[in-house]
């Protein structure tokens, strides 16, 4: 290892040794809280353009396993622990830490105070920073930092979304719910829920037209996470406020953004950020509170809502919006991660209610019957009914 830096847009400087690529680079920096699921984190394109904080003392201590992975690389710039282990001995270990960073040209700094770097981002958000080890240079590094780009004026999504549709799920059966996937970045534990659950789906680029999404006839939309400021996606609001008026609709995290503009809410930037899986957000019509996994640095501003929309899960921490249900659309919006990986699987049931939703939607279609049924309770898809949450049950 050598020594490197971490050179922050204020002027701060943080020292190091670099234990995988030393190839000098920079992004905002992010702090996670999860002490287990490193290689889900580092691997969840949300992280693209920035650069992970682990708040857990030590990080690689199981190693890299073929199945954990939420892409198919490293999507943070770099990451930053205090301790690293090099050498994991789990027994189902494929390669150690720093050598999957490295074969992404990913870089990793050790021997960082990483509790003095948190409680810096805490008190002054998320800040750019440059990683070199070029370290007798510092104040070109802090340079560096002040010239990078702003996240909305990266290109995050198109980064990071697939370039061409593709079909996952079932073959041959014709009664599994059809369902449109606009991939703004998906984890890929939001489509194995799906398809765990019976579901095909066609998964396809974020700016894939309208008129493509409905030659496919689907009987629901499912609108991923991803990377990046919201106000960077405000071409496709128009889009989306059309798919939430025609089909039943899936959002998670950047995607239930993208909701909450098409409803007419804004968007505000958060100081630091919600990063970690011990979030507790309350079901506002039960009142049960889920520990959830969360990853993002925006949230719907609960004062901008019109009357027709409502919050139907707030985080207890700071109050901010969790999840969204509108009067009269069938709407599952949520800024959690359902899907976890890593964090806890409290909020799952959501897939349920989703998919229970769309296969009443192909019943319907197929025997004539409007949905929602009109002799169903008035309520159904709001506060207190299917669409207000999770239950008790």
């Amino acid at each position: 290892m050598v020594e490197a830096i971490l050179a922050l847009e204020d002027g701060s400087v943080f020292r190091g040794f670099s234990f995988a690529s030393n190839s000098e680079c920079g992004g905002e920096l992010v702090f996670n809280t999860a002490m287990t699921g490193y290689q889900e984190v580092i691997t969840d394109p949300s992280y693209f353009g920035q650069i992970v904080i682990f708040t857990s003392p030590h990080i690689g201590n199981y190693g890299i396993h073929e199945d954990h992975s939420e892409s198919s690389g490293v999507q943070p710039v770099g990451i930053i622990v205090r301790e690293v282990c090099l050498d994991p001995m789990h027994p189902q270990s494929s390669e150690s830490l720093p050598s999957f960073l490295e074969r992404n040209s990913a870089f990793g700094i050790t021997g960082v105070d990483t509790r003095a770097l948190t409680l810096h981002v805490r008190e002054r958000g998320n800040l750019r920073a440059w990683f070199t080890t070029r370290t007798k240079k510092p104040a070109r590094a802090v340079g560096l930092a002040r010239q990078l780009p702003l996240m909305r004026e990266i290109a995050a999504v198109e980064s990071v979304s697939t370039l061409q549709p593709y079909v996952l799920g079932p073959e041959n059966s014709d009664k599994a719910p059809r369902l449109a996937v606009l991939d703004f970045g998906a984890k890929r534990n939001i489509l194995r829920e799906l398809v765990h659950r019976g579901c095909k789906l066609y998964v396809l680029p974020s700016s894939t037209p309208l008129e493509e999404i409905d030659r496919l006839r689907p009987d629901g939309v499912v609108l991923t996470n991803g990377p990046g400021d919201p106000a960077a996606m405000s071409e496709s609001i128009p889009k989306i406020g059309c798919l939430l008026r025609t089909y039943p609709t899936l959002a998670i995290c950047l995607g239930h953004q993208l909701v909450g503009m098409a409803l007419g809410g804004e968007i505000e930037k958060l100081p630091y950020g919600h990063h970690g899986v011990n979030h507790p957000v309350k079901n506002m019509r039960t009142g049960r509170v889920d520990v959830t996994s969360q990853n993002h640095n925006y949230a719907i501003s609960l004062d901008s809502l019109p009357a027709e929309t409502q919050a139907s899960f707030i985080n207890l921490n700071d109050g901010t919006v969790q999840g969204l249900v509108h009067e009269t659309m069938p709407i599952w919006s949520v800024q959690f991660h359902p899907e976890a990986s890593p964090g806890p699987h409290e909020a799952s049931e959501l897939f349920d209610q989703f998919v229970t939703a769309v296969h009443s939607r192909r019943e319907a279609q197929e025997y004539g019957r409007p949905w929602p049924d009109p002799a169903s309770p008035r309520d159904q898809f709001g506060p207190q009914g299917a669409m207000g949450g999770l239950s008790n049950d």
